[in-house]
């Protein structure tokens, strides 16, 4: 048995979008890839016409709508502090979302597992929730977007992520998916002769020369001959230390495919950046050895529909279970291990 996770920047979707041409192209692009999770971002409600009040029952609406077109579902129960019943989050001040689809024929939320995340934790929302794959172990998924101006605050979000994995003695197991905004920290393996391997995702900005660079590059190293304008990769490095967490692209060693950088200026934003991977699916220590495959996945429709195109990754949930298995605590306490406690902050 596979599971298949994705991510999916949408492109500033608004719910004017509906039945457009671009929100044909989003719904080919996830039938295309025909994911069990779905993590999801740039949900935009329009803030100048829509009264606050209404931000989130249209952005619920709005992502409800495209999962039913894709084939999936995004509810949850409705409580007093969730009324509106979708898995999706954002800050308290701009209507930005992130939510969570899935494939209720092939995996089930847990029940009271939802919780949205926003300010000041996350510049945008981020969205967590676990799920049951079919196995004994319980799988948190969380959707992450990074701040894309301050480089510092992504780096407290990385922080704060591995917060929401933490458990004790270790990493809870789980998957975060997102727009990271930042190149990863993974590195490939040491060569004999290398102190330490290089990294996976390429210097992007050793030439660059525009406006927008101290977004990526520390202030210091910029226009530098020979300090070089080095990414700043703190973000994930963090996340990535001693293996708490893996980059799933690099330890599969899968082939390097860029997620940004196709479409060209006056197409959307203008893009200054070049080809780059920002899109990241993280997975943590307990889940890294089911990973069976990833992919970045290019198509018309998904070069048409965003400026970001999705990463794909499958596992294999019962690899987690013989993993956890093999532990004397995962045996004595058996499913209850990775159960979530919703009484209290992640």
């Amino acid at each position: 048995m596979t599971i298949r996770l994705a991510n999916h920047n949408a492109y500033r979707l608004t719910p004017a979008a509906r039945g457009t041409r671009s929100w044909n192209a989003r719904v080919t692009t996830v039938r295309e890839i025909g994911p069990d999770i779905l993590a999801l971002q740039e949900v935009v409600v329009d803030e100048r016409a829509t009264p606050r009040v209404s931000w989130e029952h249209e952005a619920g609406s709005l992502i409800q709508d495209l999962a039913e077109e894709c084939g999936l579902t995004a509810t949850v129960e409705v409580s007093g502090g969730y009324p509106h019943g979708i898995a999706m989050a954002a800050n308290t001040h701009r209507p930005w979302f992130t939510a969570l689809m899935w494939n209720p024929a092939t995996v089930q939320i847990v029940k009271s597992s939802y919780r949205p995340f926003g300010a000041t934790d996350f510049w945008h929302g981020c969205t967590t929730a676990y799920f049951d794959v079919g196995a004994k172990t319980l799988i948190l998924v969380v959707v992450y977007h990074g701040d894309p101006y301050r480089r510092n605050f992504r780096h407290n979000e990385g922080l704060r992520l591995k917060g929401i994995f933490r458990t004790t003695g270790g990493a809870k197991p789980g998957f975060c998916l997102g727009d990271f905004n930042s190149l990863s920290a993974a590195r490939l393996q040491r060569l004999w002769w290398q102190l330490r391997g290089s990294y996976y995702d390429p210097e992007a900005y050793l030439h660059q020369r525009h406006d927008d660079l101290e977004y990526q590059v520390p202030a210091n190293r910029i226009g530098k001959l020979f300090l070089r304008q080095l990414a700043d990769r703190r973000p994930t490095r963090d996340l990535l230390r001693e293996g708490y967490m893996v980059d799933t692209a690099a330890h599969l060693r899968a082939p390097w495919e860029p997620t940004v950088g196709h479409w060209k200026d006056g197409q959307g934003d203008p893009d200054p950046w070049g080809p780059r991977r920002i899109d990241l699916i993280l997975a943590s220590r307990p889940v890294v050895p089911a990973l069976t495959g990833y992919h970045v996945h290019r198509s018309a429709a998904a070069l048409e529909a965003a400026d970001h195109l999705p990463p794909v990754l499958d596992f294999d949930p019962l690899e987690i279970d013989r993993a956890q298995g093999s532990r004397p605590e995962a045996r004595r306490r058996g499913r209850k291990l990775w159960l979530p406690d919703t009484r209290s902050a992640a």
